[in-house]
């Protein structure tokens, strides 16, 4: 298939490199030029801008940071909306409001263009790796057309619905416990460590242990190696928390613990620490109470 990938960061050139090895023609449109180059080295077409896409692509897949983001790349005055023929299907992977979802699929079918709404879970590495967890919701065609792109980036694809919204739906849930998981291994941690114990040994024997979590195993390594290169930045989950709040208030519905780990990740990007990777909101309590912190190992 002839494909588009807008947005090479580190979930969308894993993404856009799995495409390339399951046999598609891929263009990666990214702004940032070291990317691009990146993204030829492996073997694809690069665009640096969403008006410079080729008009015959099959499937649009956006991977950029937020609606913002997906709206400009999209509608905006250099926007690959007018270029795109009718039936075109864009796979919207950017995790935002389900309103928005169902605004954007609106507005892209006043164009005879398909929308599958198609949130993501699992990481830079199994973006790499081609293992995905997708959350799609979205017409039947949309998903017939898709197919070949969610076989090649995803282990389950979550068929949850005919329409744009069900899926940004799980996947505002999936980022309430995403997002309190770090933030309470960071307290956890950071416990153990001013309590004096050794965070090595403190992580092996959690992880071995009821109190342990997919979070607590993925992201409290990044702490122990001292590495805050962003794989997933603390600036994320202040969007993403905030999408799940925004939609609380307005169901009248009380989230006290996303509520708490949002000030927390606010906290963090106050700091400086924003860009970051969000295990780091751990410095929150290296501010607080002067524990010290592993030192990186390169």
């Amino acid at each position: 298939m002839k494909l588009a990938v807008i947005g090479l960061g580190s979930m969308g050139m894993g993404a856009a490199r799995s495409l390339l090895r399951a046999g598609h023609d891929v263009v990666g449109c990214e702004m940032r030029a070291e990317l691009r180059e990146t993204f030829l080295a492996a073997g694809g077409r690069a665009a640096a801008s969403p008006d410079d896409l080729p008009a015959d692509v099959e499937v649009v897949v956006v991977f950029v940071v937020n609606a913002t983001q997906a709206e400009a790349v999209l509608f905006g005055p250099n926007g690959c909306v007018p270029r795109l023929a009718p039936g075109t299907v864009v796979m919207n992977c950017v995790t935002l409001a389900a309103d928005r979802a169902i605004e954007f699929e609106r507005r892209l079918a006043e164009g005879a263009l398909l929308m599958l709404d198609a949130p993501v879970s699992g990481g830079p590495k199994a973006a790499e790796e081609g293992r995905m967890s997708v959350m799609a919701s979205g017409a039947p065609a949309a998903f017939a057309r898709a197919e070949p792109v969610l076989a090649a980036i995803a282990a389950k694809v979550w068929r949850l619905g005919d329409r744009a919204g069900p899926a940004s739906t799980v996947k505002m849930v999936n980022q309430l416990l995403a997002g309190v998981h770090i933030a309470v291994a960071a307290e956890a941690l950071a416990l153990g460590i001013r309590a004096g114990a050794d965070p090595q040994t403190l992580f092996d024997v959690i992880s071995a242990s009821a109190g342990s979590s997919w979070m607590w195993q993925n992201r409290v390594p990044h702490v122990l190696a001292g590495d805050d290169t962003p794989h997933s930045a603390v600036n994320i989950f202040v969007k993403d928390l905030g999408i799940v709040l925004d939609a609380a208030r307005a169901m009248t519905f009380p989230l006290p613990l996303a509520a708490t780990a949002h000030q927390l990740f606010l906290a963090a990007a106050a700091g400086g620490d924003g860009g970051r990777d969000d295990s780091f909101v751990i410095r929150v309590w290296e501010r607080l109470a002067k524990i010290p912190l592993p030192d990186r190992k390169d």
